[in-house]
């Protein structure tokens, strides 16, 4: 399996820059390549994704560890449909960092004054590769093209770099390695204002990847923490952004499929708050190789944040004529219904649902009809036993219909068929689908048209 999923990850070095596709709101979002270490942020009305991008390694050194050798971003302007605006940083064009170290690890990007500052670190060059260095790129636009500086920030060793700009104008930078660090930043955004200190407050444990933004008057220093065995999410608040911080919780718990790390960062957006993150989506045997999803996120009216659980749904509305995988369901049928991988030699073809038993049935939230007047439906199923699959419709306002009934011939191959809508949908509705009939039949997507 591992070998197959090394190759799988060759894919994922071809792509195109300015590469537009529909992700559906569903996790994870990035479909065609691995990212990890999702920094978002709000950037001229829309939110901007930066990414770094785990790699088959092609050295040996790094066959079973973490290989990245470059930054995308990615943006969009209904968390729906991203764009990717390609490769922004590499480990080849920045003069500081060692070759073929393949350690770009989790990024930042923030704005101020006129230009985008992209923070990352990376193992500088020289006779003995230990260490990371901090560095930074500039650019006048939020994707690019950023130009490296010659030399990492000084004063700075460590990984995770995360900067906060405060109401004020004030900046700081922090960091992880040899615990949690911040210094405050020069107006040039280029270089320290202070000595490095530690940040006081926090847990005992291993903790990483400090992620830091201000809401109301409170400083939210937010961070992967190994309370067990793999990372949750966790957070701390505080009155000053150098700290101290007091430990407040959990923003998500341990992955229950064992992937080790967890990395986010926290954006509000359009009046809601969401959480970036990654999980191991599309290499379950290989959690070097991670993926972005998105969830919603809220507060408690003392400010407090309500615990995150993930989900495969994920945010936004899903266009009616998009194709809709009800394998990234909202809510699933306690029996008779799993989810598994369309094609095992290539795991970014996504997932299917599959139906067993009678009544089996997926639930598939905020399907908006509202811009065009389907009348059919096309479903990508297959079935050795041949099944009736009821399409029913639940508008929030109107309540639940049948829409349509979808007879399945038995067929060893994946088939799409099309059948008329008892009525045209409108507005945003949630969808179900069951199985009508004992049997087993998998369902790839449908769409409405």
């Amino acid at each position: 399996m591992k070998n197959r999923l090394f190759a799988m990850r060759g894919i994922s070095c071809i792509f195109l820059s300015l590469f537009l596709f529909s992700a559906m709101g569903q996790n994870p979002i990035i479909k065609n390549q691995f990212t990890a270490d999702p920094t978002a942020r709000v950037f001229e009305g829309k939110m901007y994704l930066y990414t770094s991008h785990d790699i088959p390694s092609p050295i040996e050194r790094l066959k079973e560890w973490f290989c990245m050798e470059d930054y995308h971003v990615f943006s969009s302007n209904n968390l729906v449909d991203w764009q990717d605006h390609g490769v922004i940083v590499s480990q080849d064009n920045v003069p500081w960092v060692a070759p073929e170290s393949y350690s770009m690890w989790a990024p930042d990007c923030v704005y101020k004054e006129g230009k985008y500052y992209f923070y990352f670190p990376s193992t500088p060059g020289g006779e003995v590769m230990r260490g990371f260095g901090i560095g930074v790129a500039t650019s006048d636009t939020p994707y690019g093209p950023f130009t490296p500086e010659e030399n990492p920030i000084e004063g700075v060793s460590g990984i995770d770099p995360c900067v906060l700009i405060d109401s004020d104008g004030e900046s700081y930078l922090y960091w992880s390695g040899r615990g949690m660090s911040v210094a405050k930043l020069k107006d040039n955004m280029l270089e320290l204002d202070s000595e490095p200190i530690q940040i006081e407050g926090l847990p005992e444990g291993f903790k990483e990847g400090p992620f830091v933004f201000k809401r109301n008057d409170t400083y939210y220093y937010t961070f992967p923490w190994v309370r067990e065995e793999t990372e949750t999410l966790a957070y701390a608040t505080g009155d000053n952004p150098m700290g101290p911080f007091k430990f407040q919780g959990i923003i998500m718990e341990e992955s229950p499929a064992g992937c080790w790390t967890n990395h986010h960062s926290i954006v509000e957006y359009e009046n809601q708050w969401y959480l970036f993150y990654h999980h191991n989506d599309y290499s379950p045997d290989f959690d070097k190789n991670r993926s972005v999803r998105i969830d919603s996120l809220f507060f408690n009216l003392d400010g407090t944040i309500q615990q995150v659980i993930p989900t495969l749904r994920g945010v936004g509305n899903t266009p009616s004529i998009a194709q809709i995988q009800l394998d990234r369901y909202t809510d699933i049928s306690t029996s008779g219904a799993s989810i598994d991988y369309v094609n095992m030699e290539n795991l970014f073809d996504g997932w299917k649902l599959i139906f067993n038993e009678k009544d089996a049935w997926s639930s598939y939230n905020n399907v908006d009809f509202s811009k065009t007047k389907n009348k059919e439906i096309t479903a990508k199923v297959l079935s050795k036993t041949g099944g009736t699959l009821k399409i029913s419709i639940n508008n929030p306002n109107k309540g639940k219909s049948i829409v349509s009934e979808l007879n399945v011939p038995s067929n060893s191959n994946w088939q799409e068929i099309s059948v008329p809508l008892n009525k045209a949908p409108d507005g945003v509705n949630n969808i179900q689908v069951s199985l009508v009939n004992e049997g087993n039949l998998e369902i790839d997507w449908i769409t409405f048209k």
